[in-house]
């Protein structure tokens, strides 16, 4: 028993779904490098929640 090849829409439907994934995972990648760059530098916090001198 043999398994038939795969039709070409397959193959472009895979491409585009890989395109689609790897756009996802570059807009996810930025949004957390951009939180992570927003919380280490402390702009998160309230103006009453900083130590006054």
């Amino acid at each position: 028993m043999s398994f038939r090849d795969d039709h070409e829409l397959h193959g472009r439907r895979f491409g585009r779904n890989l395109g689609v994934a790897l756009v996802l995972l570059a807009f996810i990648a930025i949004v957390f490098g951009l939180t992570v760059a927003k919380v280490t530098r402390g702009d998160y916090e309230p103006e009453n929640a900083r130590i006054q001198d």
